[in-house]
């Protein structure tokens, strides 16, 4: 919901499917950074590990750190939601049914 929010605000017509299945969909280093948030998370051991100097190296050391906060960030937000039992607020399911639809979510 973030990434469409900001490229409405950008004018940048990001494909959210794609980010998906991992090609990038039209951010910057998408790919790279969907490797990354799948090496750190393990969510997908067919695709090529990253590391943190590949990160270093392509987007620089306060990229790294950002990134690494955003994965972490995330991953607590979804953990208390889940172990809290955190429904998902009516306006925000209403407004994410496009957006689920269309990532298969």
């Amino acid at each position: 919901m973030l990434l469409r929010a900001s490229g409405e605000h950008d004018n940048v017509d990001y494909d959210l499917a794609a980010l998906k299945n991992g090609t990038g969909g039209g951010v910057e280093d998408g790919e790279l950074l969907i490797r990354f948030v799948d090496t750190v998370m393990d969510l997908n051991a067919e695709a090529p590990a990253v590391d943190r100097a590949e990160i270093r190296d392509v987007l620089g050391e306060a990229a790294l750190v950002d990134i690494a906060a955003v994965i972490a960030t995330f991953e607590a937000t979804d953990r208390i939601a889940d172990a809290t039992g955190t429904p998902l607020e009516d306006y925000k399911e209403a407004a994410t049914v496009a957006l689920r639809k269309e990532i298969g979510f």
